[in-house]
């Protein structure tokens, strides 16, 4: 294929993507921002009116980045898990995987379509926090490059399992069990600092709380882990799963039966 209708089969995958999640909203907009909203509410308002400021920064402040990283994972994820087991399931799968475009570009239109659908929740979410408290920005440069290698990691990461996935059981398994736990566990409603040494130690095998940390060290100047190996891990994770996924794809492992 030349450069032209490589482009259009790129525009044609995200354009569908994207089609998709604004054609049900109230499925994938609506259910974050009511959820987040409880969150502000219940843990900023009135758990967080009897904690003590962390630093310089009230509870409801501390906790905003927390709940934008914790609904953008969960977006991206959702958006490129669903989808692409749609296809796969709906036989959809097959047109695509034997027409002349490479894997990188079909990798591409999901993962774009993925963190498109992230970043508009996780702005939402944003624009909410905004009814409850004043949002300051430390570092804009870590705000833009934590949420976006984060949807990034978590779309890719939702291609892997639905490739994987054998029915719609699967799908759920790494949302249930993996990323709810390691996210409620991340640091989004707490430091770590406030935590016993071993806890501490145990926190720092989560990834998760690496994300939320630079995120939040983009809005408040605060972290409890070092920025810029939050930042290589990131990469390195996102340069991981490209590699992994197109492996599957040009192996065919899960794809095809």
């Amino acid at each position: 294929m030349n450069q032209n209708k490589i482009w259009v089969a790129y525009q044609t995958i995200v354009r569908s993507e994207v089609q998709r999640f604004f054609r049900i909203w109230s499925q994938t907009f609506l259910p974050p921002a009511i959820t987040t909203t409880l969150y502000y509410i219940i843990f900023g308002t009135f758990i967080g009116s009897q904690i003590a400021a962390i630093g310089e920064f009230t509870y409801m402040q501390f906790i905003v980045p927390g709940l934008v990283m914790m609904t953008v994972i969960t977006s991206s994820f959702t958006n490129t898990v669903s989808s692409f087991f749609s296809a796969k399931f709906m036989k959809q799968l097959e047109e695509l995987l034997v027409a002349p475009v490479p894997p990188i570009i079909v990798l591409a239109g999901y993962v774009t379509g993925g963190v498109i659908r992230g970043l508009l929740t996780g702005f939402l979410v944003l624009i909410i926090a905004l009814f409850f408290t004043h949002i300051t920005i430390f570092s804009w440069f870590s705000v833009f490059t934590f949420i976006l290698l984060t949807s990034i990691v978590f779309s890719l990461l939702g291609l892997v399992t639905a490739i994987f996935a054998k029915n719609f059981d699967g799908v759920q398994i790494i949302p249930n069990f993996v990323l709810t736990p390691l996210t409620y566990l991340g640091g989004v409603f707490y430091s770590i600092n406030m935590l016993s040494p071993f806890w501490q130690a145990v926190s720092q095998l989560n990834p998760i709380l690496y994300m939320v940390n630079g995120f939040r060290y983009g809005f408040l100047g605060i972290t409890d882990v070092n920025v810029a190996w939050s930042l290589s891990m990131l990469v390195f994770m996102s340069l991981l799963l490209v590699w992994y996924t197109l492996y599957l794809f040009q192996t065919g492992r899960g794809l095809r039966h």
